[in-house]
């Protein structure tokens, strides 16, 4: 259940675009939502959350991840080298599907990712309804990306996460676009270079579109995306080890294009937000610099701290088609976020705010999640049974290794 809570003293940092950052305030938290933003708020029977050494900010928005990958995160060149059908979910059963889905929102839980999209690869409506049911139980805000044919119109109840439609670009039928699009869903569309996925985005374009990363497309789609009101969602740790190439950030900068971030790939990448806002500006960083050392003219502005951290939520928010819901801490908005220790000798003393998140803290610093207003972490300990969901996903994750295994597909 939602609670109501005081978070009391903290470094606030709204990102809002009607609202200010603030040294010092306080967040009134009730009904799942932001109610108050101020200083000196009585707690009216609140819970009161003592932020006086942190930063009070929105939740992160991962905008892509292949959630049922999580059973075999960090495989690191083995990862990488057998790809995409080694450690297949394909004929995973239920029970595997739902441990690895909620392994990667817990994951998620703990890296101050309070909303999640889904790339989901189920084939089975079994395999489907089981990924449903540990979104549920996670208590995140999710997005439930369904890679298969639509066959249905009918809009998901208010116990099921909300759903969308996703496809490779190059294997998008218009049948299944236009079923997509009847049903109401917002349509994920895959495109890099890797395992054929590139393609045209000629006639597929729209304001209810979100471009996964990019690279495999011919030139001048990021103009077709602009033109089209579609948005882009971005991968960089999981692009850049995956053989997708560098993510195009400069060229959707020039055009006004502001992306949003997503994990994608736990088996290649991280699985946290400040990896992946490290991995953009990182990019960025580089290719100015490059110019710059070539003697270039018409240099680019470098990319800065406050863009990348939009990027990591309201952008990212904004790219999913959650933007009037999550992403900001505005009131009105869902309750989405997170406490952070600002006391921790990786970014003490605090000499900017946002620049700290960006460039120095890591998971260790995160210290309450609240996801609608229901908290998901406490003083830095999961709510969740995380030694039963541990217990499953060891025995999921060697039961289709070794079938894996069996069929050549390599080993643990």
């Amino acid at each position: 259940m939602s609670g109501r809570y005081l978070i009391k003293g903290g470094i606030v940092l709204t990102l809002g675009a009607k609202s200010s950052n603030h040294e010092e305030a306080d967040v009134l938290v009730d009904e799942g939502r932001i109610v108050e933003i101020g200083t000196g708020l009585r707690s009216r029977g609140s819970e009161v959350i003592d932020a006086s050494e942190a930063i009070v900010m929105p939740g992160f928005v991962d905008t892509h991840h292949h959630l049922a990958r999580s059973l075999f995160k960090n495989l690191g060149d083995e990862g990488r080298e057998t790809g995409r059908g080694a450690f297949s979910m394909a004929s995973a059963g239920p029970d595997d599907f739902y441990v690895a889905t909620l392994i990667g929102l817990l994951g998620a839980v703990e890296a101050g990712i309070t909303t999640v999209v889904d790339f989901c690869e189920a084939v089975s409506e079994e395999q489907y309804s089981a990924a449903a049911e540990a979104h549920r139980d996670s208590g995140l805000r999710t997005v439930l990306v369904d890679t298969r044919r639509p066959t249905s119109s009918v809009a998901p109840d208010e116990t099921t996460p909300p759903r969308a439609w996703g496809a490779s670009v190059g294997d998008v039928e218009p049948e299944s676009l236009a079923a997509a699009r009847a049903a109401g869903l917002r349509v994920h569309l895959h495109a890099d270079r890797t395992a054929g996925s590139g393609g045209s985005l000629d006639g597929l374009l729209g304001p209810d579109v979100t471009v996964i990363h990019g690279s495999g497309l011919g030139a001048g789609w990021m103009n077709a995306v602009r033109t089209a009101g579609a948005s882009v969602a971005l991968t960089p740790a999981s692009e850049m080890a995956e053989g997708a190439g560098s993510p195009p950030v400069q060229a959707l900068m020039d055009l006004g294009i502001r992306p949003g971030l997503g994990v994608g790939d736990e088996r290649v990448a991280p699985g946290d937000m400040f990896a992946q806002m490290r991995a953009l500006i990182s990019v960025q960083h580089a290719t100015y610099f490059d110019l710059k050392l070539a003697g270039k003219g018409g240099l680019p502005n470098l990319l800065g701290t406050r863009q990348v951290i939009r990027a990591g939520t309201i952008d990212g928010a904004e790219a999913v088609g959650l933007g009037p819901v999550t992403g900001s801490l505005e009131v009105g908005k869902g309750a989405d976020i997170v406490v952070l220790r600002a006391d921790r000798p990786n970014i003490f003393p605090i000499n900017d705010p946002i620049g700290a998140v960006v460039w120095g803290m890591d998971t260790s610093n995160i210290h309450w999640v609240l996801s609608g207003g229901k908290a998901l972490m406490e003083n830095g300990v999961l709510s969740a049974d995380v030694g039963d969901a541990r217990r499953r996903a060891v025995s999921s994750r060697d039961r289709i290794g070794a079938a894996a295994s069996s069929a050549g597909g390599g080993t643990l």
